[in-house]
C-alpha cells in the first residue's frame, strides 16, 4: 500500500448530466464534469462561466455611499483641496491605491498618498499619519482596502477638520467609524449585488464612477489584487480578473514586462498562477519587510529603465522574504515539537522574539499545511511588550467570530474568517491559546481536524486529449471558492517509470489502462519509484497540462498525490548485494524475516536491525506490515502462517538460497541406478577423495552427489565410516522416496519452483491467494 498524504473525497457526477452538456454545449466530457462540479447542472447555468461579459458587472453607483463619494471629490476637485489617498501595504492595497491615484490625477486632483509602515505603523488608520496628513494641509482623506476598523482615527481626523471616505471590503465590527462616507460592498448588509469585491474591486469601482465610464485603462490592477487577495472568483470578481488578465497579455505599460522579466513569466501567457505565484508574492514582499510605496511608485513607473530597477527592488525583497520564511518556519517547528501541550492544542499558537512581524501570515499558513490546525503566529516586542501577528484557519474555524469572542484580551485584531491579523499583550497570549483550544473543541469535529482533498473532477484515460486540456482554459480564472479542479485517475497500472533530474529526485511514468496510456510527472517525488511495484493498481491526483516539443503537443498529468490500496510485491530476488537493494527499504517501517539461522548468520552484519526468525515457536503478532522474507522456509506452512497473521502492506521477497535445490536439480531414477552400480563394484570408495572426479565423469553437481550419497544412508543402502563408502548387499529393497532427505528435496524444488523461480505475476497471484484466504 502507499498512503495517500491527504484524504481524498472524490466526487462522481451524474453520467446523465454529464451527456447532456457534453451533447449540448459542445464540449467534452472533462469540462462538462468541472461544470458539474461548480454547480452548473444546466446549460443557462453553464453559459455564463463558458463565456463572461459585461452582464456580470453592476453598476458602481448601486454600492451605498458612492453617489455621496463621487459627489465630495468632485466638490474638493472643484475647490482645489489637498486628497490623500491612503493605502495599505499588500498586493491588494498597493493596487487599489495606485487605481485612485490614477483616476484623480487624470481628473486634475492635487492628490498624494501614503502606505503606512507595517512595523512602524500597523495596519489601517494611523494617527501619527493621519496628524501628518493635517499638517500637510490634507483636506480629504480617501482610504483604500483599510479603514472600515479605524473608529479612533477617523474620529482624530474628523475632530482636526479633515473629511474621511472609506472604501474597503474587510469585515466590519460592532461599531463603524464615523467618516464622512463609507463605500463598502456588505455595508449595508444586501445593498450591493455583490459582496466579495476586493480592495481593489471597490476602488476600481469608485473610479468607473468618477471617470463616467469603464475604466479599462485599469483592469490590470484589478486583476492583480483581486488574485492576490484570495477574494472569492465568482460573479463579478470574474469579469474583473478576467478582463485584467487579457489587459496584462497586450499591455504597454512599461511595470508589466519589467515584472514578467523579474520573475521569469511570459506576457503573452499571463493567467491567474502567473499573478497568484509570481506577481503578487513580488508586490506583497516589498511592504512584508518595509515600506510598501515603492510598490505603488512601480505600478505608476512611465519608463522601463524606471520599470526595470523598481521591478528588480520588488524581486530582491522577495528572495530575502522566502529567506526569513524559511527561517522562522523551521524555528516554529522546533517550538511545536518540543512542546507537547502545545502540539496537542486544536489552535496553535506559537511566538517567537523578534521574528519579522510583515511575514509571519506566511508562516502560518505553512504550519496549516503541516499540522492541519487554525494557527497563529506571534513576533514577540518585549520592548513594547506586546504579541504582534497573523493567522490562518481550517475549514469548520470562522477566525475572526472565534477571535471576536476574546475582545477582552484581544484589544486588536481584523480579517476574514480564514485569515486574520492581531496585536495583542504580551501576557495574554497563554490565555488566547487556552480559549482558542476550548473553543474549537466545542466547533470542530474530529473529521474536520483531518486534511481533506476534494477531487470533483474522476477522468478516465481516454477522455485526456490536448483539445480537452486546452478547453478547459475556457473556464478559467480558477481561484477561490472557484478552485481549479484537482483530477483524479483511479486503477491504473504503470507501464515504465524511472527518475529523472540531476538528483534523481523527480518521477517520469507511462501510465495505461485496458483503452489508453498517459505520460505522468512527478516533480520531487522520485521517492515513489522504489514504493510502486509494477502490476499493482494506483491512483493519482494532480493537474493536466500540455507538454509541447519542438512544435509537438502531448497531454501530461503532473502528479500531486499517490494512493495504492492493494498490497504490493517488489522483486528482490537474486539481488546478491544486499547493501543496494536494502537502501530501497523503508527499514524503519519493515521487518526482515528469516526461516534459517544461517541466514540471520550471514545477514547479521548487514541488516541494520534484529532479524525475526520465524519458527514454529516465534508469536508472529508484533510482526510489521512491511516484511522482507530474506530466504525459503523448509515448511512452506511457516510462511503461510506468517501470511495469515500479519496484514501485510508491502512484501519485499529476497529468498536468499545458497544451494539452489531446483537448479541443481533432482537427480533421475537412472542417476540413482548408475551410482549404485558403481558403489557396488568397489568393496569402499573415499567419496571425500574422489568426488571431484566423478562429478566430471558422471556429469552431475558435487552436492548432487552428495545428496544421492545421503539417500542410500538414510535408506541403509550403504554405511558410512571415516569418510568411506561401503554397499550393504543385505539391504532390503526400498522407494528412494522414503528417504526422509529425498523428500524434503522434493518438497525444496517445488517450493523454489513456486516462489523463487516463479515469473513475478506467477510469485504475486500466489501470494494473493494466501492473503486473501
Amino acid at each position: 500500500m502507499i498512503q495517500s498524504q491527504k484524504l481524498w473525497t472524490i466526487q462522481n457526477p451524474d453520467e446523465q448530466l454529464i451527456n447532456q452538456l457534453t451533447s449540448q454545449l459542445n464540449i467534452s466530457t472533462i469540462a462538462a464534469k468541472i461544470l458539474i462540479a461548480r454547480g452548473c447542472e444546466t446549460v443557462e447555468m453553464a453559459a455564463p462561466l463558458l463565456k463572461v461579459d459585461e452582464s456580470a458587472y453592476h453598476d458602481p453607483f448601486l454600492m451605498a455611499g458612492m453617489e455621496q463619494a463621487v459627489a465630495r471629490i468632485e466638490q474638493a476637485l472643484d475647490s482645489g483641496e489637498k486628497i490623500l489617498v491612503y493605502g495599505d501595504y499588500d498586493a491588494d492595497g498597493i493596487t487599489s491605491t495606485t487605481v485612485l491615484l490614477n483616476v484623480l490625477l487624470d481628473l486634475g486632483a492635487d492628490v498624494d498618498f501614503v502606505i503606512p509602515n507595517r512595523f512602524l505603523h500597523g495596519y489601517g488608520p494611523n494617527e501619527n499619519l493621519f496628524r501628518q496628513a493635517h499638517m500637510d494641509g490634507v483636506q480629504l482623506i480617501i482610504t483604500v482596502d483599510n479603514g472600515i476598523s479605524g473608529i479612533e482615527q477617523v474620529k482624530l481626523a474628523r475632530e482636526l477638520g479633515m473629511d474621511v471616505i472609506i472604501t474597503d471590503h474587510h469585515e466590519a465590527g460592532d461599531e463603524l467609524p464615523d467618516a464622512n462616507i463609507i463605500v463598502h460592498p456588505r455595508i449595508p448588509e444586501g445593498q450591493y449585488p455583490f459582496g466579495e469585491l476586493a480592495g481593489v474591486g471597490v476602488a476600481f469601482k469608485l473610479a468607473h464612477a468618477l471617470y463616467g465610464e469603464l475604466p479599462e485603462h485599469l483592469f490590470e490592477y484589478v486583476a492583480i489584487g483581486t488574485i492576490a487577495d484570495l477574494v472569492p472568483l465568482v460573479g463579478e470578481n470574474r469579469y474583473l480578473v478576467q478582463r485584467g488578465l487579457q489587459a496584462l497579455q497586450h499591455s504597454h505599460n512599461p511595470w508589466v514586462p519589467a515584472l514578467c522579466e523579474a520573475s521569469g513569466a511570459v506576457q503573452k501567457d499571463i493567467n491567474e498562477e502567473t499573478v497568484g505565484f509570481y506577481f503578487g508574492p513580488r508586490l506583497n514582499a516589498i511592504g512584508r519587510l518595509g515600506d510598501a510605496q515603492p510598490g505603488v511608485h512601480f505600478l505608476m513607473s512611465e519608463n522601463q529603465l524606471e520599470a526595470n530597477n523598481l521591478a528588480k527592488q520588488l524581486n530582491d525583497k522577495n528572495i530575502e522574504r522566502k529567506k526569513i520564511v524559511e527561517e522562522i518556519t523551521d524555528e516554529a517547528i522546533a517550538i511545536i515539537e518540543s512542546n507537547e501541550p502545545m502540539r496537542d492544542s486544536l489552535v496553535l499558537i506559537v511566538a517567537g522574539e523578534g521574528w519579522n512581524p510583515g511575514v509571519v501570515g506566511i508562516v502560518a499558513s505553512r504550519l496549516v499545511e503541516k499540522y492541519y490546525r487554525p494557527t497563529i503566529v506571534l513576533s514577540i516586542d518585549r520592548e513594547k511588550g506586546h504579541a504582534k501577528g497573523s493567522a490562518r484557519s481550517i475549514e469548520g474555524f470562522h477566525l475572526y467570530n472565534e477571535l471576536a469572542k476574546n475582545r477582552d484580551i484581544l484589544p486588536h485584531f481584523g480579517g476574514h474568517p480564514m485569515a486574520a491579523g492581531m496585536t495583542l499583550p504580551i501576557e495574554h497570549v497563554d490565555e488566547l491559546r487556552t480559549r482558542l483550544h476550548e473553543q474549537a473543541s466545542a466547533c470542530l469535529t474530529e473529521e474536520q481536524l483531518i486534511q481533506k482533498l476534494q477531487i470533483d473532477v474522476p477522468i478516465d484515460l481516454n477522455e485526456i486529449s490536448v483539445e480537452a486540456i486546452e478547453e478547459i482554459r475556457q473556464l478559467a480564472p480558477f481561484g477561490t471558492e472557484f478552485p481549479k479542479p484537482n483530477f483524479a485517475i483511479q486503477q491504473v497500472k504503470v507501464k515504465s517509470m524511472r527518475k529523472i533530474g540531476t538528483a534523481e529526485n523527480h518521477l517520469k511514468m507511462e501510465l495505461e489502462d485496458a483503452y489508453a496510456t498517459l505520460d505522468a510527472i512527478g516533480f520531487s517525488k522520485g521517492y515513489l519509484f522504489d514504493e510502486i511495484s509494477y502490476g499493482i493498481a494506483l491512483s493519482l491526483v494532480g493537474d493536466l497540462q500540455i507538454n509541447e516539443w519542438q512544435g509537438n503537443k502531448k497531454p501530461q498529468f503532473m502528479i500531486q498525490d499517490v494512493g495504492v490500496n492493494e498490497w504490493q510485491l517488489y522483486d528482490y530476488r537474486g539481488k546478491s548485494q544486499t547493501a543496494h537493494w536494502l537502501a530501497k527499504i523503508p527499514v524503519e517501517q519493515t521487518d526482515f524475516i528469516a526461516f534459517s539461522e544461517q541466514t540471520i548468520i550471514e545477514h547479521a552484519e548487514v541488516i541494520p536491525k534484529e532479524i525475526v526468525h520465524v519458527t514454529d515457536q516465534v508469536s508472529l503478532v508484533d510482526v510489521k506490515k512491511n516484511i522482507v522474507l530474506l530466504d525459503l522456509p523448509e515448511n512452506i506452512m511457516l510462511l503461510e502462517e506468517l501470511l495469515q497473521t500479519v496484514k501485510v502492506e508491502r512484501i519485499y521477497a529476497h529468498f536468499y538460497t545458497k544451494n539452489s535445490a531446483y537448479f541443481n536439480g533432482m537427480p533421475s531414477r537412472d542417476h540413482f541406478k548408475w551410482y549404485y552400480g558403481f558403489l557396488k563394484k568397489r568393496p569402499t570408495f573415499n567419496l571425500n577423495q574422489h568426488i571431484q572426479q566423478l562429478s566430471q565423469h558422471i556429469g552431475l553437481n558435487i552436492e548432487v552427489i552428495k545428496f544421492m550419497t545421503k539417500v542410500f544412508f538414510e535408506l541403509g543402502f550403504v554405511t558410512i565410516e571415516n569418510g568411506l563408502t561401503t554397499v550393504n548387499d543385505n539391504a532390503p529393497k526400498k522407494e528412494l522416496s522414503e528417504a526422509p532427505s529425498y523428500k524434503m528435496r522434493s518438497k525444496q524444488i517445488e517450493l523454489e519452483q513456486k516462489l523463487l523461480y516463479a515469473t513475478y505475476s506467477e510469485l504475486k497471484q500466489w501470494f494473493d491467494e494466501r492473503l486473501s484466504s
